[in-house]
């Protein structure tokens, strides 16, 4: 008896991303592709399947009941073989702390300090792992997460809190728009486009109520999947952008950026998390070394 082929791989990646991140940009980011990338691979699933899988719902996606169908299967055998290849990796490496956190924080903050962080723990062997979301159940099976959250904490987590967030806009001295923005308060970003992301939508509209803005006022200019291509633009003179400070903190000591109005706290945190029970004295060690650096 024939077995019916199975779609392509990459297509079910992109889905099982995207019912899981609920959105498309979430996925993207995740995967490390473009927006367009994993529209067309779930045009080809549908077509595949010659079912639609997923609603459009305001500026994200639902799932159609063939995809809820689809996303429980995808689920179990996505995390069947997660698990597999984490078991093979661990054997490989049975020393190893398999540590896990964005792909932006982990290109444009830790691999900067890795030779430091090797220097001062150099007993701690570490395992990267690119993880997208917050607290996930995918992240409960790593050693530990470094996020970027806000309380309150999820049960079923410790969760380590290792420096306030605190967020600026940022601008290249090369920028037109710099030295007006150097003198002028925070209304005159009004008129300004405005680099943003789709994996942090909330992060212009927040700036602007701390500072008595309205957020409607906001002019949205150039939009990045990633926050570390959104921060690359930044550097390059291409607009106005916003970020966490660790994130910039060596663009400004440099003077390749310039923060106008300084840095705010968002009432989130920098932290490590591990599933609740967990004792592991390297993930001690290193939420202190994470601590040290964030200060």
């Amino acid at each position: 008896m024939s077995q019916t082929p199975l779609p392509p791989l990459n297509a079910l990646r992109s889905f099982e991303a995207t019912a899981r991140l609920g959105g498309v940009g979430r996925a993207a980011e995740a995967l490390h592709v473009t927006h367009g990338a994993i529209s067309r691979q779930l045009r080809l699933l549908e077509e595949h399947l010659g079912v639609t899988l997923f609603e459009r719902e305001g500026r994200g996606v639902r799932l159609t009941a063939a995809g809820t169908a689809l996303q429980a299967a995808c689920d179990g055998a996505f995390t069947q073989i997660r698990d597999a290849v984490d078991r093979l990796q661990r054997r490989q490496r049975p020393d190893a702390l398999v540590l896990g956190c964005s792909g932006s924080i982990l290109a444009r903050w830790m691999i900067p300090r890795l030779p430091t962080l090797q220097a001062e723990l150099p007993q701690l062997a570490l395992h990267w792992s690119a993880q997208d979301g917050s607290f996930t159940e995918q992240q409960q099976a790593l050693d530990a997460v470094l996020l970027l959250a806000q309380p309150p904490w999820p049960r079923g987590w410790q969760v380590r809190e290792l420096a306030p967030e605190r967020v600026g806009v940022v601008v290249s001295p090369q920028h037109t728009a710099a030295a007006r923005l150097r003198h002028q308060p925070p209304h005159a970003l009004l008129g300004e486009p405005l680099l943003h992301t789709t994996s942090r939508p909330q992060a212009w509209p927040e700036w602007a109520l701390s500072h008595g803005l309205d957020p409607a006022q906001l002019q949205l200019g150039t939009g990045f999947e990633h926050l570390y291509f959104l921060l690359e633009a930044a550097v390059a003179g291409l607009g106005v952008a916003i970020a966490p400070e660790p994130l910039v903190a060596d663009e400004l000591a440099a003077g390749r950026l310039l923060a106008p109005w300084g840095f705010g706290a968002t009432g989130g945190f920098w932290v490590l998390a591990t599933r609740a029970g967990a004792q592991d004295a390297r993930v001690e060690a290193l939420s202190d070394w994470l601590a040290e650096q964030l200060r």
